[in-house]
């Protein structure tokens, strides 16, 4: 296993215990997202610039990842909003579609075409999905605000991912992930203090979450998501990250003993066949031999 897929992998199981951590809704949606952000953005920028790895390549590039900031920031704040107005497990899967909103995008503007592999995959990686979450939830689905945001989420993250693979094409893990973070603070911190957001009268227990969210979530997640998509196909990472509901089911069965079903096993492991699907290469037929 190469060294960008073994980030991606530690990269997913630690952002599988967001899910969780949300669930407990032990602060808002939109600050915690903020907190999120501002914990991990508070080592990264003295460690960038002790270290003198800060380095903007173009203003362009500058920009684009002050978008991807505010893109990803939005992302999580809608995700939680989501997650905390239904279920975990409905805006969980709204979010996961974003794999087909990157597949979609990277065929019309990225060089890197999404190949057939990357099609059968994703079908058969929502397939398992459906199994994991259960059919119930179709049946029940609430189509109202939080539906939206979860649908919502799913196609920012869609950007975010397209537009990060453009800008680590030339600039560096560390500068982007230091910009992004402080656009997100920024952003986020804005949006909740216009929306009347408290900042404060968190249980100690809410504050840990919040820590937990930002250096392990946000921070040790991201930087080597980020370094797995500089040096990976977009869409194989998108779909990659589905993997992280296997890992938050039975983390929820673990710690808020939820029930696990022989369903949700069958579909988890169709979910993961999907995931390997697409990183399935076509052998190269040697015409010398």
């Amino acid at each position: 296993m190469t060294k960008p897929r073994i980030a991606l992998a530690v990269g997913i199981i630690c952002i599988s215990i967001f899910p969780i951590l949300v669930k407990l809704n032990l602060s808002p949606g939109l600050v915690s997202a903020f907190y999120r952000m501002a914990i991990a953005s508070a080592l990264i920028v003295p460690y960038v610039f002790i270290t003198k790895q800060f380095k903007i390549t173009s203003r362009k590039a500058l920009f684009m990842s002050m978008l991807c900031g505010v893109v990803f920031g939005l992302d999580v704040g809608v995700w939680n909003i989501a997650i905390q107005q239904s279920t975990a497990t409905q805006a969980t899967l709204l979010t996961n579609l974003s794999p087909v909103w990157v597949g979609i995008g990277a065929f019309f503007f990225l060089k890197d075409k999404p190949r057939r592999n990357f099609w059968i995959g994703t079908v058969v990686a929502i397939i398992g999905m459906v199994l994991l979450v259960g059919f119930d939830l179709f049946i029940n689905f609430d189509f109202n605000l939080a539906f939206i945001f979860g649908i919502l989420s799913g196609m920012l993250y869609a950007v975010y991912m397209l537009t990060s693979k453009r800008i680590l094409g030339e600039m560096e893990v560390m500068t982007f992930m230091t910009v992004s973070l402080l656009s997100s603070v920024v952003a986020l911190g804005s949006l909740s203090y216009a929306l009347d957001e408290p900042f404060s009268g968190f249980s100690a227990a809410g504050w840990w979450s919040l820590v937990v969210q930002g250096l392990v979530c946000q921070l040790m997640a991201w930087l080597l998501i980020s370094y797995a998509t500089k040096h990976m196909r977009a869409t194989r990472v998108s779909v990659s990250l589905l993997g992280q509901a296997v890992l938050a089911s039975i983390l929820a069965w673990w710690l808020l003993d939820e029930q696990v079903s022989l369903q949700m096993v069958i579909g988890g492991i169709i979910l993961l066949l999907g995931i390997r699907l697409t990183f399935y290469e076509k052998p190269v037929i040697d015409t010398k031999a």
